[in-house]
């Protein structure tokens, strides 16, 4: 599942580029500097009610790790779930996979825009701060 697919079972995909993994990278180094409980995973695979998606970055707990395995792709989102804008993401789209995420169970979402500004989403919306990270920079 290095590809994502739509609710009707089509492939989605866009070329990544090289801004886009070393975004990748500094967000895993964050995330499993500052969690260090638990594990970074690049390009995770979830099943949503809107098809597979895959996460540009997770971080899941032990626990999280424990009850799911290595199960491809996850039924259940991992507790964090990064997703890094591309040109080609609207925000329509980036909202309905934060929306995906986190009734699959994540605990928050995160947006990296490309000039590597952060977002945090909860259940109840867009935070200021990550909870599960509260010093996590506002941009990379």
């Amino acid at each position: 599942y290095k590809i994502e697919l739509n609710e009707r079972g089509q492939i989605v995909m866009s070329p990544a580029s090289n801004r886009h993994s070393l975004q990748q990278g500094d967000l895993g180094y964050l995330l499993r500097q500052g969690l260090p409980e638990g594990r970074v995973l690049p390009e995770c695979s979830i099943d949503t009610p809107m098809g597979v998606k895959v996460a540009d970055v997770v971080w899941a707990s032990q626990a999280f790790l424990e009850k799911h395995g290595t199960k491809t792709p996850y039924d259940e989102a991992p507790e964090i779930c990064v997703e890094i804008l591309s040109p080609s993401n609207s925000d329509a789209e980036m909202q309905e996979k934060v929306m995906l995420y986190l009734s699959k169970g994540a605990r928050e979402v995160w947006l990296c825009s490309e000039n590597g500004q952060l977002r945090f989403f909860g259940n109840e919306g867009e935070r200021t701060a990550s909870r599960l990270l509260p010093d996590a920079p506002q941009s990379i």
